[in-house]
């Protein structure tokens, strides 16, 4: 169900060293929901899902460096690492006390890194669809397997850009099309979500280098499978059912993993379950446990 809404936001430019980040502050209750895009989308991502929330939340939504409308520096380290910085950068300029971290798709690893260095700022931690350390199910989709393999993935990156990006367009399009259920939301977000590639500078290198830095990250994160069983703040995790990729036993894994969680499977809904399913997403969001009402 599409609810239409006019909705007015605040823009903000956050500095991140000499670097921006674009951000929109959505008026509403505390705690500010943040909601955090994955790889290869931006904060259009949730445009589905922004009329079920605000109001009555305060929702702030930015486009990670590398991304949308943020600032592309050449040779920047787009990594999981580095993306916890521009959470963190977010938070404290837009002076958010607690918030309630929603996390999909590659944000996972930020998202969950920033919430386990400050527990006690975090209202609840909420799950999209995403990952952060080894699980026996997770499979990574065919494009980001493509370019985040060693060796292939060289070879990847030139052919993509043979005949002015004309593969790597349709890799797209394929690839992205099938995180969505209905063909009417594809026609949408498609070219929305594009945009950001065929832009002058491109979004391409952070996505090239973040599924470089893929491998290493659930490598490295799967070290703090402690730190995730000591979390105490509320966590829900809210998956599509239906995604192949960020299955239904990665979501289950998770549960294992966080001792305070709640799992929410949703059938039918695809990889983009703030889309597939917005107005159901909205409603675990809104009525998830927070940490200072305990």
């Amino acid at each position: 169900m599409l609810k239409e809404q006019t909705l007015s936001y605040t823009e903000h430019v956050v500095q991140r060293g000499p670097y921006h980040i674009y951000a929109r502050e959505y008026p509403g209750e505390e705690p500010a929901i943040v909601l955090m895009h994955g790889f290869p989308d931006t904060l259009h991502l949730y445009d589905r899902l922004l009329p079920w929330l605000s109001p009555p939340r305060r929702v702030v939504t930015f486009d990670f460096l590398g991304w949308g409308a943020s600032d592309k520096p050449a040779g920047y380290p787009y990594t999981a690492a580095n993306q916890v910085g521009d959470v963190d950068a977010v938070i404290e300029q837009l002076h958010l006390r607690q918030v309630v971290l929603v996390a999909h798709d590659a944000s996972g690893p930020p998202a969950i890194d920033w919430a386990l260095a400050h527990a006690d700022r975090v209202a609840a931690l909420v799950l999209l669809n995403t990952y952060y350390c080894i699980m026996p199910t997770l499979r990574p989709p065919e494009a980001i397997l493509l370019f985040s393999t060693p060796l292939v993935r060289n070879v990847a990156r030139a052919v993509s850009k043979a005949f002015h990006n004309l593969l790597f367009r349709k890799m797209y399009w394929w690839q992205v099309g099938r995180f969505m259920r209905e063909a009417e939301d594809r026609e949408e977000f498609l070219p929305l979500l594009y945009q950001q590639f065929a832009a002058t500078p491109s979004a391409q290198p952070a996505f090239f280098r973040l599924n470089e830095d893929l491998l290493f990250t659930v490598r490295d994160r799967t070290k703090r499978i402690p730190q995730m069983n000591a979390f105490r703040p509320p966590v829900r995790i809210i998956f599509g059912a239906s995604d192949p990729y960020l299955n239904v036993g990665v979501a289950r894994r998770f549960h294992e993993l966080f001792p305070t969680s709640e799992l929410f499977l949703l059938p039918g809904a695809y990889h983009y379950v703030q889309i597939d399913e917005p107005e159901q997403v909205a409603h675990l969001l809104l009525s998830t446990p927070l940490a200072h009402e305990a």
